[in-house]
């Protein structure tokens, strides 16, 4: 986990999948460091790259809400998978899934995404998952009091 690095992920999932082209990058990105380098997936659909990117929607800047709030930390929410989409142009080089997650559904078996296969299993997966804006860790929580 890469806190107090907003931005970093999203190019640095670019730079792993272009560097270790016969593995796949998994990558788990916040909504707030994506809106600063969401124009990265084009370079990444571009150079047919096939991470799986997780994006967790929470409804912005958790972590600096967590050390210190205020007005600054609220965000607009964007589409992001119809972000992704209009990317994409409808070449069939991404893969995209919103699901909603809640304390009930992790008590029943996840988040129920199927990854897609055939002539889709090899493309970029991008899956947005929509989370409660006060869903944090522990580590989160202890690491923000600190700062």
């Amino acid at each position: 986990m890469q806190y107090a690095s907003i931005g970093w992920s999203v190019g640095a999932t670019l730079g792993y999948s272009q560097a270790a082209v016969d593995k796949r990058v998994i990558a788990c990105i916040g909504d707030g460091s994506f809106q600063v380098t969401a124009q990265d997936v084009s370079t990444m659909l571009r150079w047919g790259q096939n991470p799986i990117i997780f994006l967790i929607n929470n409804d912005g800047y958790t972590i600096e809400v967590e050390i210190h709030d205020g007005p600054y930390n609220v965000i607009k929410n964007w589409n992001y998978t119809g972000l992704v989409d209009a990317i994409q142009n409808s070449e069939g080089k991404c893969w995209t899934k919103k699901v909603n997650i809640s304390p009930e559904a992790e008590l029943h078996g996840g988040l129920g995404i199927d990854i897609p296969n055939g002539d889709k299993k090899d493309c970029l997966c991008f899956i947005e998952v929509m989370a409660h804006k006060d869903d944090t860790g522990k580590e989160l929580l202890e690491w923000g009091s600190r700062m």
